[in-house]
């Protein structure tokens, strides 16, 4: 592996370049035209690098954006509160089995719950014990991996496929697995669930400009009648530029290497920083490491259904609330106060990560519960970007990238990660 790395420096530096302020202006306008994303505009500013801006007047509430994931994933702790698509992000299944399955896995560490109500946990799990009413609250059916893993589960044959071609058909543990060694995947895995399950995100990213390269080059090679499949000619001329056509989407949110823009944590004095920074690359060196072990060949927020379906229980007529509660009841107390965790996940989106922070954003990343766009609810892992006041045509779109609420010192506490220092009207004039 580290004779790739050395080979072909010169290319991989030229992948994590930053793409040139002509290029990002093409990008963003070729996707806001293609994806019929009216309104909006991604241009350079002059303190940010880029942002989006109002093409439009926005009234409070409208609809500024609805932005498809490039890659997401949801996080490791996540999955024992929320079965979801493993493409989309909506919940799948069944209240019964939302509910059930959480329960279930709780109980694996240890509950104190007796024998009888496990009887019904597991009847809830596999749909053998009807809840009242929760057929009014109707999730898609479970559908299984392409590949056979245990790992994802997704809402439609549509989203196991694209999620299959996209990227996991690299990252799948089946048996229907394409990584190279399953052995090596299933390292790398543990390894970012020990660590940071960031680095499946990443992972993800990898595979899916992996798979998007042989795209590109089983196209050209139909239409040259090329049949190599080397090592030297993926990152010969040509090919290469087929490698950066199929990374160009996600080199478009380029940033400063992890390692760099980290904020120190408080218990590291300022004089371990420069170990502090050694052992963060090492770890994410590692993770990649582990990584092209599995793939690398010689070719290259929705709210919980559960919490909708307890409130609407709650808000039953008394007499009728009082005979559903002597079922309910047992499994909401069983749940606790995570009865209503939602999804939780990371991803990268291509416009909603070029909006700029600001502590009095005149935007938000919302879920509209009731509103229905093409017959459709805001229930998938789309991200919903609403007005929360007015925007006038040419004023930039901003949203907040932190609890809104705390006060100056915290905020700009939280935004270290982010390696900027906040100057929007709100911090200058506390700071003042």
């Amino acid at each position: 592996m580290e004779v790739v790395d050395a080979q072909f420096s010169h290319q991989i530096s030229l992948l994590l370049e930053p793409p040139s302020p002509l290029q990002v202006k093409e990008y963003f306008h070729e996707l806001t035209t293609t994806k019929h994303l009216h309104g909006i505009q991604v241009k350079p500013t002059n303190h940010y690098g880029k942002g989006v801006y109002a093409d439009i007047d926005f009234e409070e509430e409208e609809l500024v954006l609805k932005d498809q994931m490039l890659v997401g994933m949801q996080h490791s702790s996540n999955k024992i509160d929320c079965l979801v698509c493993g493409c989309c992000f909506r919940f799948i299944g069944s209240i019964e089995i939302q509910i059930g399955r959480k329960l279930y896995l709780q109980g694996l560490g240890g509950g104190p719950h007796d024998d009888c109500f496990n009887e019904k946990v597991e009847l809830l799990m596999h749909q053998r014990l009807e809840l009242p009413h929760s057929k009014k609250f109707p999730l898609p059916e479970v559908i299984n991996c392409p590949g056979g893993c245990k790992e994802v589960y997704y809402c439609s044959k549509y989203c196991a496929q694209a999620d299959w071609d996209s990227c996991h058909s690299l990252l799948c543990t089946g048996d229907g697995s394409k990584s190279i060694s399953n052995k090596a995947l299933s390292k790398f895995i543990q390894h970012a669930n020990e660590t940071n399950d960031i680095f499946i995100l990443a992972a993800k990213a990898i595979s899916c400009t992996i798979l998007k390269y042989r795209k590109l080059k089983a196209a050209c090679d139909k239409e040259n009648q090329k049949e190599k499949n080397h090592l030297s000619d993926v990152l010969g001329n040509h090919n290469f530029s087929l490698l950066l056509k199929a990374w160009k989407p996600l080199s478009m949110g380029y940033k400063r290497r992890w390692w760099d823009c980290i904020a120190l944590p408080d218990d590291v004095d300022v004089s371990d920083e420069a170990s502090f920074r050694m052992q963060i690359r090492q770890l994410a060196f590692e993770s990649l490491e582990l990584l092209k072990a599995a793939i690398l060949d010689e070719e290259c927020l929705p709210s919980s259904p559960v919490e909708d379906y307890f409130l609407y229980v709650d808000d039953l007529p008394e007499a009728e609330k009082k005979e559903v509660d002597e079922i309910t009841q047992p499994f909401l107390d069983a749940l606790g106060e995570d009865y209503s965790v939602c999804c939780q996940g990371t991803a990268f989106y291509p416009i909603q990560s070029c909006m700029n922070h600001s502590c009095c954003p005149n935007a938000k990343a919302f879920k509209r519960e009731e509103i229905i766009i093409k017959q459709r609810e805001d229930k998938d892992g789309q991200a919903t970007i609403l007005a929360c006041k007015p925007i006038k045509k040419g004023e930039e779109i901003t949203i907040s990238y932190i609890d809104e609420d705390l006060d100056l010192e915290e905020r700009q506490a939280l935004l270290a990660d982010y390696g900027f220092i906040c100057k929007c009207a709100r911090c200058v004039e506390e700071d003042a």
